[in-house]
């Protein structure tokens, strides 16, 4: 079942409602253990794709020892993740036309390819730098499916009491591969620092090629685990179950030119995609180039990758906890929201105006920086699973993966934006903690001001299973 693509008849209602009215009968449905399976390898390939994304961010000062890279050059390693949704409509389509297996088996290709491109070992160091990145565009462009299919899987495979910490376990799993990289790279590959021998004289810590060594070992790896993923994927991960688990999952869903039509005429839709887009959209830039926004603190790479680390995943295992609370209380989602972003717009004024000490005479120690800066990870990132729950909701009966995939373009188009700044405006990046204050805030008055609406939810409850 899993090892061909999905078929026209695959790709229409499972149950239709005139088959069900015509045999006097009601609707089945069922959900599958195997459901677990393909949420851990969509889950795991989201892993990979943010920890190869976020790899270099992290070491900047190592990268810079090794292969001469600058502060622009990060900023545009990090910035091909958003290059990679260029061709998100394509990517949309095919899932729309071909099922989640074709379009995750082809995301998992390029994530293989780029993989393997950063490993050449040239020792041409331009034409190295140029094949790194071009491995990470590559990478990059998984981003669109992985990034965005995570709310059509857990409609397709889970019960409705299950489709929100299912969205929450797909769609952060990136963003715990970005926190991965927080700290694999900086406690693998040494940093540039000197140290201070016995006797009192400084002394380089490590040499080039060894640190050049170290960071070939993590990409080495990297590429053994996409490897081995995207074999597993192309052995068994079929596009969607024999039965579905929901009458949503079931029900007839708009066509692809309707879909977007449908969203691009929709205010509340836009109003809600903005609220999203603009936060994480900034905070992706902000933490991919962490290292440099507390450098000027004398934050060490190794706390500023522990502070990434512990931010990005306290998200996650906020937006999980949050997201098997609004399955057990529905239709609570804009209160979360309200109260997520409240807590990101304090917790980001706190960390920027604590990093202009100087000015505000504010105390800045190193507890109160990894408490400010954790708290913005903790609560904008958690809120992403119930973002994609109340997008679904409110333009159902849009298909999921196009609703989702719109809406992280949208977010990786802020980031590329706001990394195309940076590589010009690098000197000086308090304005970019402004900028992470000015999003929440933005996004905290789109949010009280959006009439929330669960038309899917209506359908699952009052329509009988």
């Amino acid at each position: 079942m899993g090892a061909g693509s999905s078929t026209e008849g695959e790709r229409e209602p499972l149950l239709g409602a005139s088959s069900a009215e015509a045999n006097g009968r009601p609707v089945h449905s069922r959900v599958y253990g195997r459901r677990w399976l393909v949420l851990s390898l969509f889950s795991l390939l989201g892993l990979m794709q943010g920890m190869v994304w976020n790899f270099w961010g992290p070491i900047q000062n190592s990268a810079a020892r090794a292969y001469g890279f600058t502060k622009s050059d990060i900023a545009v390693l990090v910035l091909w993740g958003p290059v990679g949704f260029v061709p998100w409509l394509l990517f949309m389509w095919l899932m729309d036309k071909r099922g989640l297996r074709a379009s995750l088996l082809l995301s998992a290709f390029f994530m293989l390819m780029g993989g393997a491109l950063r490993c050449i070992p040239l020792t041409d160091q331009p034409l190295r730098r140029w094949l790194i990145h071009g491995g990470q565009f590559l990478n990059g462009l998984g981003g669109p499916t992985i990034m965005s299919a995570g709310p059509f899987l857990s409609t397709t495979w889970f019960a409705p009491d299950q489709r929100a910490t299912a969205t929450a376990v797909a769609s952060l799993f990136c963003y715990l591969g970005g926190a991965a990289s927080f700290v694999v790279g900086p406690l693998v590959v040494p940093a540039p620092n000197e140290t201070v021998t016995e006797t009192g004289i400084a002394a380089a810590a490590v040499s080039d090629s060894a640190i050049r060594d170290r960071i070939q070992l993590v990409m080495y790896a990297e590429l053994a685990v996409i490897a081995v993923l995207f074999a597993a994927v192309l052995i068994y991960f079929p596009s969607r179950p024999p039965m579905p688990p929901s009458v949503a999952a079931a029900s007839q869903r708009l066509s692809y030119r309707s879909s977007i039509c449908r969203l691009l005429s929709n205010f509340r839709f836009l109003m809600l995609a903005l609220a999203y887009a603009v936060p994480t959209g900034v905070i992706a830039g902000w933490a991919g180039v962490l290292d440099m926004v507390l450098t000027p603190a004398k934050v060490s790479q190794v706390d500023a990758g522990w502070i990434g680390f512990w931010s990005t995943v306290g998200g996650c295992v906020f937006g999980v906890a949050m997201a098997r609370f609004a399955d057990s209380i529905r239709g609570m989602l804009k209160l979360i929201l309200v109260l997520m972003l409240a807590g990101a717009s304090l917790s980001s004024t706190w960390f920027t105006l604590t990093c202009l000490s100087r000015v505000t005479h504010l105390p800045s120690t190193a507890a109160i920086l990894y408490t400010s800066c954790i708290l913005v990870g903790i609560f904008i990132n958690s809120s992403v699973p119930i973002f994609f729950e109340l997008f679904i909701e409110t333009v159902y009966p849009v298909p999921e993966g196009i609703t989702c995939g719109v809406v992280t373009f949208l977010g990786n188009l802020v980031t590329g934006l706001l990394l195309f700044f940076l590589t010009f405006y690098c000197t000086d990046l308090s304005w970019l903690n402004w900028c992470l204050t000015g999003s929440c805030l933005f996004s905290l008055v789109l949010i009280l001001f959006f009439r929330e609406s669960y038309d899917r939810l209506y359908l699952d409850v009052f329509v009988s299973v």
